[in-house]
């Protein structure tokens, strides 16, 4: 048990990089643990049972603010994103992490910790959802995907908040983008439906997302980039899991719906014959 203790704050305290080790929510794993514990517990359990005989919250002008202020935020990662490296200074093939204290590399971790604090902020999506009682939109996905982001997050501005691996943040925040600009747009009412046509491209955007981190991750094992291979590892895992993921998804909201549609019109072409 020593052991592991030993490795353990080997690990936490000598392996971080220096000019993060110590910024908010970053020293430790266990704030993050107890807000995550915290959350999934209220989503799943918690927080259904208090909205079990309670009227759904509306929350319009709460969800449209929630949702315009991510846009923003998701803005400002992005541009901060290239502007800190990716495009003009990183190298797409290989961007080994930087542990002095230079300028643009301090700006990249200065971003990667405020993505790491959004990733934070993004858990009031299913938060919202209980107080709405939009129940079907806490699936598996969703649920997997808001605690894992923090992780990923988290471990990414305590030992790696530059080079390589930032490449998926500057993706997703742009994927935010569009997002939640059509949460904050579907949240103004139901009028904008007519609008809103393009959803399921958000999720063939997601794949997309996911299909450009697994190709920018995999190489790193045959280019002899000096990036850690266990954090690679988890990357290509974490990609391949959502490629899985979001791939069932779509196919089972979108492809299977809309061949059920079709199948649904030829029969009712066929009974207008018969009449």
């Amino acid at each position: 048990m020593s052991t592991i203790v030993d490795w353990y704050k080997d690990v936490i305290n000598n392996k971080c990089h220096p000019y993060t080790q110590d910024w908010f929510l970053v020293s430790g794993p266990g704030p993050l643990a107890v807000i995550l514990v915290t959350y999934v517990y209220f989503c799943l359990s918690a927080g259904p049972r208090y909205m079990k005989d309670k009227k759904p919250y509306e929350l319009r002008k709460t969800m449209i603010v929630y949702n315009f202020v991510q846009v923003l935020f998701s803005i400002y990662l992005f541009y901060e994103g290239l502007m800190a490296g990716w495009l003009y200074d990183y190298n797409y093939f290989c961007q080994p992490v930087d542990y002095s204290d230079n300028p643009k590399s301090i700006r990249m971790a200065k971003i990667v910790h405020f993505y790491f604090i959004c990733k934070l902020t993004e858990l009031l999506d299913t938060v919202f959802f209980v107080l709405r009682k939009k129940s079907r939109q806490i699936s598996t996905l969703h649920v997997y995907h808001h605690t894992l982001m923090p992780v990923c997050a988290w471990i990414g501005v305590k030992f790696l908040p530059n080079g390589h691996g930032t490449f998926l943040g500057l993706v997703n925040a742009f994927i935010h983008i569009i997002m939640y600009m059509y949460y904050m747009l579907s949240s103004i009412g139901s009028h904008m439906n007519k609008y809103l046509w393009w959803k399921r491209y958000i999720t063939m955007l997601q794949l997309i997302q996911f299909g450009m981190i697994f190709i920018h991750t995999i190489q790193l094992f045959f280019n002899g980039c000096n990036y850690p291979r266990p954090i690679a590892f988890l990357l290509l895992l974490n990609a391949t899991i959502f490629i899985y993921m979001f791939g069932s998804f779509y196919v089972e909201n979108y492809r299977k719906r809309q061949r059920t549609q079709t199948k649904d019109e030829q029969i009712n072409m066929a009974a207008k014959k018969v009449e």
